[in-house]
């Protein structure tokens, strides 16, 4: 095996174990790093609104983001939303009641335990409007110009390809759709051995961009409007951060 393709076992791997322990430990998440050992800065108690009550409590306490992103991607009804590293669905399930029946939500995961949990909430959910599908960020299973918006619960950080992501991002966004992704991103200072310094690649640390880098790449893809705002530190110097851009209209 390749090195990237190391990692990419590893982080499937570490999420399958998580999908297979939420039944036992649910609130557990796979994202603090064991060195942190802090779940204010991952998981559901990022969730400050009334969104436990909007969906299975399996499905809330499964958090393993980062962040919100549905509270700040700003769905409307109408609209066909993907979230990229769905995990147990949560921010699937909430983004499709704000698009309501008339639109729709995708969820993409690479890992079958956590498809399999994600089915099993939007059953409990009683959610038509959805669909959890298999596949990998680096080559989305989705045609060009579909979708709306896009979301993610800090997955990015852990491709080993994020060009490959971002430039399939924008392949299958809508002409004007656009980003709001929740991610760990470093400040620019930091080098890769830095940020190694700070924590594991499966840990959601390692593999982090930098400010500038994620702005660079969103550039390169074509994405204007692009915004990296920083939530809250979850290691020294690396922040869950905002993540915004838009596809241009043509």
């Amino acid at each position: 095996m390749t090195e990237k393709s190391e990692i990419t076992e590893l982080v499937r791997e570490r999420y399958a174990t998580a999908a297979l322990q939420l039944n036992d430990a649910p609130s557990t998440s796979c994202c603090v790093p064991t060195d942190l050992g802090n779940g204010d800065v991952f998981g559901s108690a990022l969730y400050t609104g009334n969104e436990n009550l909007e969906i299975p409590e399996e499905a809330f306490l499964a958090s393993l983001g980062c962040g919100n992103p549905t509270a700040v991607a700003d769905l409307h009804p109408g609209e066909t939303v993907l979230d990229l590293g769905s995990g147990g669905g949560i921010d699937v399930l909430l983004s499709a009641r704000r698009v309501g029946p008339t639109g729709f939500a995708y969820g993409l995961d690479m890992t079958d335990e956590m498809l399999a949990l994600a089915r099993a909430n939007a059953a409990k959910a009683d959610a038509t409007n959805v669909e959890f599908i298999k596949g990998q960020m680096e080559a989305i299973p989705l045609a060009d110009d579909s979708i709306d918006v896009i979301i993610s619960n800090c997955v990015i950080n852990l491709s080993v390809d994020k060009n490959a992501v971002i430039s399939e991002m924008f392949r299958v966004l809508k002409p004007g759709g656009r980003l709001g992704i929740s991610d760990v991103v470093a400040e620019n200072h930091l080098s890769a051995e830095d940020r190694i310094e700070r924590g594991s690649y499966t840990g959601c640390i390692a593999g982090a961009l930098s400010n500038q880098e994620y702005l660079d790449a969103l550039v390169a893809a074509g994405f204007v409007n692009s915004t990296v705002a920083y939530t809250h530190e979850v290691a020294p110097e690396m922040h869950g951060s905002i993540v915004k851009a838009v596809k241009p209209s043509v």
